[in-house]
């Protein structure tokens, strides 16, 4: 009868040490699917010319930098809060004519700053050495005139954000990150002389910086 009692609790210890096993396996599995990282880029923005309203506007290429805070949960789920900056300035053409001779009108070109901040989704798998990532988010677009210009107002806009790229480990906690983002936003209305041309514009961001992982 003891001997009985003591085979029954044997089975169940046995048991729960192979529960146990099982369950910190799966929670290294997931430890190993989720990371961490900060990362640094530098990219060009090239940005598409509009036109509505009777205005033309102009918008120059500039030269830019981005901050990622991104976390992987699993393949299909993660999440990262961005900020960039880059140089937005803009030229404002008016088309209308006034239908008889008139005084010609020119242009206003404004100089900006843009800072955008945004929240998005990724979805990444690791391959080999490589994590190919693909991403879509929203946020705000901060346009802020140069100090110093007459007639110029500041511009806020909400921005859709789409993008892919690769992770690619150079060290155990460093790496390269290659990637393409577009933003899609109304074009600022940065001057108060003429408005803006009210439509929608593309703005095409190749990147190259850094990551660490946390």
């Amino acid at each position: 009868m003891v001997g009985t009692y003591f085979m029954r609790v044997a089975v169940l210890l046995a048991a729960a040490a192979v529960s146990s096993a099982s369950a910190g396996a799966q929670v290294a599995e997931v430890s190993k699917l989720s990371e961490t990282d900060l990362a640094l880029s530098f990219y060009g923005a090239f940005s598409e010319r509009t036109t509505g309203d009777g205005i033309v506007q102009s918008p120059s290429n500039a030269a830019g930098g981005i901050v990622e805070v991104r976390r992987i949960v699993n393949p299909l789920v993660g999440y990262e809060g961005t900020y960039s900056f880059n140089r937005a300035n803009q030229v404002y053409l008016p088309t209308a004519t006034c239908g008889v001779p008139c005084a010609t009108i020119s242009a206003q070109a404004v100089s900006a700053d843009a800072h955008e901040v945004t929240g998005d989704w990724v979805a990444s798998m690791k391959i080999l050495g490589v994590r190919p990532f693909a991403l879509a988010g929203a946020g705000i677009l901060l346009n802020q005139p140069v100090g110093g210009q007459g007639n110029t107002t500041s511009s806020n806009k909400g921005v859709f954000v789409y993008g892919a790229g690769l992770d690619w480990g150079l060290l155990p906690h460093l790496g390269l990150r290659l990637q393409y983002r577009g933003n899609v936003s109304r074009a600022p209305d940065l001057t108060t002389v003429f408005g803006s041309s009210g439509a929608f514009t593309h703005t095409a961001e190749p990147m190259i910086g850094v990551y660490l992982r946390l």
